[in-house]
């Protein structure tokens, strides 16, 4: 999935039943276009370590959650 375009890794996404997570804002386009499924998880936090991401995904789980369990939302924006 590495060389995939952004159509392809959304289709092998709502194929598998997969959330995305990703800091790339074409995806929210998309996401905003065609709307769910697959879900999006947008990171707005601009590069991070890896650490970082893990924290703030998990600190905001609750959140995560709720979005997951919404048929409707289609991006959820972290920051």
């Amino acid at each position: 999935m590495a060389e995939a375009d952004d159509h392809s890794i959304w289709q092998y996404a709502k194929s598998n039943e997969f959330v995305l997570v990703s800091q790339d804002a074409d995806f929210a386009d998309i996401a905003t276009l065609f709307g769910p499924p697959p879900k999006l998880i947008w990171l707005r936090c601009g590069n991070q370590p890896n650490e970082a991401i893990e924290w703030l995904l998990r600190n905001h789980a609750g959140a995560i959650t709720a979005f997951e369990e919404d048929e409707t939302a289609a991006c959820l924006q972290i920051y």
